[in-house]
């Protein structure tokens, strides 16, 4: 469908491919990792999805006073990279990762499931990981559900890792033990909840940023629940609502040891036609931007 135009209502994403200059305020990076998905996904196509879908949205926070993203941040795109499963792939995405995070103090990851998040982690040298997803992802093995279990054995400190939004009936009572015995700290579903965005956010980013270290934020929307989010396809009903994502994506981003984050399991072609799933991950990439953009204003 055609986009109106209207010169006194811009509108978000179309953001220049990054130059070979650096002192960008934030960066995308396409990551559709897709080949070791526990669920047939087609989570390839949904960078691009996710890239179209920001068309149909402001850049403008309402304040008050009122400010355009566009004319405080400056905001690259890096393209995609190409083939990022399997350890070759998973070294370009380090690679690239690496070389964006030398360049933007915020990288915005578009998967792909959520394998990409055990590379992306390692290329932005993220010392902790704060997950918002419904399920553990400390499978044995090398897939989607396996990206947290890979990145503390290959060193991160399990102390320094919070997951928050943990679901009931979407876990093993033996992935329970092996968060607790890793020093995971976990927030439930039910605990979100009760407590709220700033709350819960406030400690993770107090336990994953202890001692200053940067952070790395995974955002499986699949925490969502299924009205909302119907193309990821773990997705339960009784999950979070799309405002309370939102809400705890942008009381992360406002933390300045949040340097990385990525947007994972939405597939793209088994959306809802209304597209409500992608449009819900192109508005995290933008709550992602408000709130480094709050942290710019509170400096």
């Amino acid at each position: 469908m055609a986009l109106s135009h209207d010169e006194l209502w811009p509108r978000a994403g179309a953001w220049p491919r990054i130059d070979s200059g650096g002192g960008w305020d934030a960066v995308l990076l396409g990551v559709p990792a897709h080949r070791t998905s526990i669920s047939p996904t087609g989570a390839h196509a949904t960078p691009g999805a996710i890239r179209e879908a920001l068309r149909r949205y402001s850049p403008t926070l309402l304040g008050p006073p009122p400010v355009d993203l566009n004319e405080v941040l400056r905001i690259a795109d890096a393209g995609d990279v190409d083939e990022p499963d399997g350890p070759a792939g998973e070294a370009s995405v380090r690679a690239a990762v690496g070389a964006l995070r030398g360049r933007a103090d915020l990288v915005i990851a578009l998967g792909g499931d959520n394998s990409l998040t055990y590379a992306v982690t390692q290329g932005a040298a993220a010392d902790g990981l704060i997950t918002i997803d419904a399920h553990f992802d400390l499978r044995d093995g090398v897939s989607n559900g396996s990206p947290v279990r890979r990145l503390v054995e290959d060193g991160l400190d399990g102390r320094r890792v919070v997951q928050l939004g943990i679901a009931d009936f979407a876990n093993s009572a033996a992935y329970a033990r092996r968060a607790a015995d890793l020093g995971i700290t976990v927030i439930t579903m039910d605990e979100v909840r009760r407590r709220g965005a700033a709350s819960v956010m406030d400690e993770a980013v107090q336990i994953a940023g202890a001692g200053g270290g940067a952070i790395h934020l995974d955002i499986d929307v699949d925490v969502c629940d299924r009205s909302v989010a119907p193309g990821c396809p773990a997705s339960v009903p009784g999950g979070l609502a799309a405002w309370e994502l939102r809400a705890l994506v942008r009381a992360a981003a406002a933390d300045p040891r949040l340097h990385s984050a990525d947007i994972a399991e939405v597939d793209a072609t088994a959306d809802a036609p209304d597209g409500r799933t992608v449009r819900l991950a192109a508005l995290c990439v933008l709550e992602l931007l408000a709130g480094l953009a709050a942290r710019r204003s509170a400096a």
